[in-house]
């Protein structure tokens, strides 16, 4: 680790990138993943987020190979027990949901005790960031990134399967893989409509 890093200055490809980042849909992903030295970086990357008097208030579980199968076969169990009517097909759907990328994380929001002063929405925020900056960093590695939840990150079946405590929420799964598609563009928000300019005291409010 150096004493200290360079001062910011201009670079035009990272600009670029953030410019045009767009996630990749986990149904258009396929082999290969990172692999072993390649998830290690991302894995170090995505955990380099803002983090108020360093809690370091998450924690990460990379399923690969099999073990996305058998999340699978919880997922399946779960959703059966809920909905035991619906089409066997439904539930295969379920079983392969980890299935659609070769590598998923799962964002643990851990928050510390906030007795040392840092709000838990302070300690949920940087697990938050961890992952966006999981999917920048393997996007910028070459790979296709999206962070989603879907139902599974609230169920308390599933959390269990996760080993959460209470106080834990699931800040997302990121999907890895090889992108088969490009991704298309989105409607983003327009930036004159959310954001606002204070330059003096009769701007605000």
């Amino acid at each position: 680790m150096p004493d200290s890093f360079p001062l910011p200055s201009r670079n035009v490809p990272v600009i670029d990138f953030l410019a045009t980042r767009r996630s990749n849909l986990a149904k258009s992903m396929a082999e290969p993943g990172p692999d072993a030295d390649t998830l290690k970086a991302i894995l170090t990357t995505g955990t380099r987020v803002p983090d108020h008097r360093k809690l370091a208030p998450f924690r990460l579980q990379v399923f690969q190979g099999d073990a996305r199968a058998r999340f699978g076969d919880a997922l399946a169990a779960a959703y059966r027990a809920d909905y035991p009517d619906h089409p066997e097909e439904r539930w295969q759907f379920e079983a392969h949901r980890f299935l659609r990328a070769p590598t998923v994380i799962a964002v643990i929001s851990a928050p510390k005790d906030c007795v040392r002063g840092t709000p838990i929405w302070e300690q949920q925020l940087s697990a938050g960031s961890v992952c966006l900056m999981l999917c920048l960093a393997a996007q910028a590695h070459g790979f296709g990134a999206q962070w989603l939840t879907e139902w599974y990150a609230y169920d308390s079946r599933i959390q269990a399967e996760l080993g959460m405590c209470d106080g834990e929420q699931v800040a997302g799964f990121v999907y890895i893989g090889t992108p088969i598609q490009a991704a298309s563009p989105r409607a983003r928000p327009d930036p004159d409509e959310i954001i606002t300019h204070v330059n003096d005291a009769a701007d605000i409010g």
